[in-house]
């Protein structure tokens, strides 16, 4: 989250580990802007920061051009601060997965083709790998809603060619990735590429308690350092990668 106060501490901490993955976390709701509020004022309020409402502020991106002019400028401005980083592109995704909406899906696409970008997370989450971990596992509307959208997004990354995973876990179960529902989850991956979704942090700050209220983060930290997880990720014989690693995707390849 480059527009983020602890971007300069984040940044110095992926160079310390080289062999670190990092994406951008493109931020266009509920955080702060990079591009001088003078520039996007249809996008951000008095002080500086997105709307916290991602319907009215889909709504605003897709139905006005003077926003959606806006809304490019910022995109590149994000692109271009993590540019200046000197770190090497993984991937992209967007706070709050504003990426499924489809005029931000594709400023992303058009734009980041000038930074290097190359992959982009898919947050789709099949249910059946969620119930073979936890039977009471429930589908809820708004999980098939988010499907029906991923759908759109997975034609658009096809079609660019860029790198993606297949599916992702952790939506359901967001700040609650702990080790028992992990270890399930890896008995239970479907076939091809998948990304384990969490927000890990050793001690969360009072701020972060309370954007975040409920979410376990210590018990997500603990799930990826867990000796039992890596011993079941080895005896499945299951691959640890980055986006980089990623082939393109082939031209032609079904949805």
């Amino acid at each position: 989250m480059v527009g983020a106060r602890a971007l300069d501490d984040a940044v110095a901490r992926a160079r310390a580990l080289p062999e670190l993955r990092v994406g951008l976390h493109i931020v266009l709701v509920d955080g702060l802007a990079v591009a001088p509020p003078a520039e996007i004022p249809d996008l951000i309020g008095p002080d500086g920061a997105f709307r916290r409402t991602q319907v009215a502020a889909g709504f605003a991106y897709f139905f006005r051009a003077r926003v959606r002019r806006q809304l490019a400028h910022e995109i590149r401005a994000q692109f271009e601060r993590f540019r200046a980083t000197g770190l090497a592109l993984d991937h992209v995704n967007a706070h709050k997965h504003m990426h499924l909406h489809p005029t931000v899906a594709r400023l992303i696409v058009e734009i980041g083709r000038d930074y290097g970008l190359a992959a982009m997370r898919l947050p789709y989450e099949p249910p059946g790998p969620l119930r073979g971990a936890e039977p009471t596992a429930r589908d809820s509307l708004g999980a098939r809603a988010l499907r029906l959208w991923t759908a759109g997004l997975r034609r658009r990354l096809v079609g660019a060619r860029l790198r993606t995973n297949d599916q992702l876990f952790g939506l359901a179960w967001s700040g609650a990735m702990t080790e028992t529902r992990v270890l399930g989850l890896l008995d239970h991956l479907p076939a091809g590429v998948s990304e384990l979704y969490c927000h890990p942090a050793s001690a969360p700050t009072p701020a972060l308690a309370a954007e975040m209220p409920g979410y376990r983060h210590d018990d997500e930290l603990a799930a990826l350092i867990s000796p039992a997880v890596r011993a079941r990720v080895e005896r499945l014989g299951i691959r640890l990668i980055g986006y980089r690693d990623l082939a393109p995707e082939p031209a032609g390849r079904a949805a």
